[in-house]
């Protein structure tokens, strides 16, 4: 994936610098934007506004940068997980989820992921390099179900709040009117809460929030995820309290529940009374069984009666529908540790 530097990904400043490198008119950064992000061109060829000269000159050190995904994978539920080669020789996956009234993508950041929490195989996998926002745009851009999508969830490979810059460009894109117009409403990002991230997001972004706890507890959270360490929740909370997601902007909480382990009504009362000053939901999200882990998951019956605890506490709680489990596409199911070597599982597009 080496050679010309890519357009696709950069934002409206970056564009202008660019043009003014090559000499062309600044209003030219906009008509770049208009073919890579409104009319998503793959090639310079197609930017038919600008001069052949100016294009054969762009085209010497720079392409769109728009690939295909290298195979995939569909579930018997109709999710389908994409198999994305990237810089350096390796992969990432993400996950196209339909459903009645929407069409969602679950994005990848890293290549990996250095939070190594217990229940995740992308931990397991161990984290690789920061993904660039052309790789990242290009799991939106480049699948045939892209101009269908409703929704863009940054829940895949990664901690996205570990990778900020490149994110965050990529957040303009999506919301600027320069780019894909999209309402923040459409987007979430998801963390375990690192810090100097978080702070950024609340103070820059106006899109969903999706903060990883799975349990009220700081000892139990630290068993699952070591980030409580440097992270702690209680921390993460009272960031949360100084601003307000009573308007546009939601807050929610993904709580994996494990069977014995974050299930008892001690915990719906412990998380209940932590989260009570948020407006905010709770989602419950079942536990995948993965490699070496020895972790199993509630039953159905102990997720709602959680769900029920908290919901008489006055806690928004539901239950997430788990999708894509039979492809190893579902929550904390993601790695290529096989990709890489084989692309085990993966039909030929």
């Amino acid at each position: 994936m080496e050679g010309k530097l890519r357009l696709l990904g950069m934002t409206l400043d970056e564009l202008k610098a660019l043009v003014a490198d090559f000499g062309l008119p600044g209003y030219s950064a906009k008509q770049i934007a208009d073919w890579l992000y409104k009319k998503k061109v793959r090639s310079i060829d197609e930017m038919t506004n600008i001069s052949k000269a100016k294009r054969d000159l762009l085209s010497e050190k720079y392409e769109v940068g728009c690939y295909s995904p290298s195979n995939k994978a569909e579930s018997a539920d109709g999710t389908k997980k994409y198999l994305f080669h990237v810089a350096d020789g390796q992969y990432i996956e993400s996950v196209y989820i339909p459903a009645k009234e929407r069409a969602t993508l679950c994005v990848s950041s890293q290549v990996g992921c250095k939070m190594n929490c217990l229940f995740c195989m992308t931990g397991k996998q161990g984290f690789s390099a920061n993904l660039s926002a052309n790789e990242i745009l290009n799991q939106i851009q480049s699948i045939p179900e892209s101009d269908s999508l409703t929704n863009i969830v940054f829940m895949g490979m990664g901690e996205p709040l570990d990778n900020t810059d490149e994110v965050f460009k990529v957040l303009d894109i999506l919301t600027s009117s320069y780019g894909y117009e999209w309402s923040p409403k459409r987007i979430t990002v998801s963390t375990i809460g690192v810090f100097k991230g978080l702070e950024r997001f609340l103070q820059e972004s106006q899109c969903h929030l999706a903060i990883s706890i799975h349990s009220p507890f700081p000892e139990e959270r630290l068993s699952l995820m070591p980030v409580e360490k440097a992270f702690p929740i209680k921390d993460v909370i009272n960031l949360l309290k100084r601003y307000d997601f009573s308007h546009q902007r939601r807050v929610s909480f993904e709580y994996i529940i494990f069977d014995q382990l974050n299930d008892t009504k001690r915990h719906a009362e412990a998380l209940a009374d932590l989260l009570k000053d948020i407006p905010c939901r709770v989602n419950l999200i079942k536990f995948h069984a993965i490699p070496n882990v020895s972790l199993s998951s509630s039953s159905l019956e102990s997720m709602e009666s959680f769900r029920d605890w908290l919901n008489e506490k006055g806690i928004i709680c539901t239950i997430r529908v788990s999708r894509g489990e039979d492809i190893f596409a579902a929550c904390g199911m993601l790695s290529t540790i096989e990709a890489e070597k084989k692309q085990d599982g993966f039909d030929e597009n």
